[in-house]
């Protein structure tokens, strides 16, 4: 079987919708407990500065809090910041104006309650714009273990070395500010998407 098990992500890496070309059937982990410092409320894109994390406060709770049930913190405009900086670390990219209707409402008009439902719809828009199929499914339990499986919840981290994804072939494409920093590798797939346009679906 030709499926991919995958944790929920923020705005995922390039690796992570990779796996969206790649396998027939993907399955993403709904019940899992909410690991810290991954790309589950998290992201990270290329600023003039270099590398930026971007991550979604999460309102309070307790370690054996399923994913399903994490909520998003509100306490301060944490959104309007996320915007201002894709802006100023895209608005010079070649495809950040064609895209951006897209992307500002999640910024401006959503209030999702729930981080697996924002993380949802944003997913939802990023396969559409890379025109990738979105006949993935959720878990409707956690398991340990799936057999005929590619587990990825774990493999898909920034705690993780990229080489540790034997089926992840990593390529170097044009970055805004790669004169200054290099090509920084695995970024969130707004960076490919920004700056490769209909290309970036090729890419991966």
């Amino acid at each position: 079987m030709n499926l991919a098990l995958l944790p929920s992500a923020y705005l995922g890496p390039v690796q992570y919708f990779q796996k969206f070309k790649n396998y027939s059937n993907c399955l993403i982990e709904h019940h899992e407990h909410l690991a810290k410092q991954t790309y589950r409320s998290r992201c990270d894109i290329y600023s003039p500065n270099g590398r930026l994390t971007l991550s979604i406060p999460l309102a309070h709770r307790n370690k054996r809090q399923s994913m399903k049930d994490v909520k998003i913190s509100y306490e301060y405009n944490w959104q309007l910041l996320h915007w201002r900086s894709l802006e100023s670390s895209y608005r010079r990219s070649p495809f950040f104006e064609y895209y951006e209707d897209d992307f500002r409402p999640f910024y401006y008009d959503k209030k999702s309650e729930y981080l697996i439902d924002f993380n949802d719809e944003m997913l939802q828009l990023l396969l559409k714009l890379l025109k990738l199929k979105s006949n993935y499914n959720i878990t409707s339990e956690y398991h340990k273990t799936y057999e005929n499986t590619d587990d990825y919840r774990t493999l898909i981290s920034p705690k993780e070395i990229i080489t540790a994804d034997t089926t992840f072939e990593l390529k170097p494409y044009f970055q805004v500010f790669e004169t200054r920093h290099g090509f920084i590798e695995n970024l969130s797939i707004v960076d490919l998407l920004f700056n490769q346009g209909s290309r970036a679906t090729d890419y991966l």
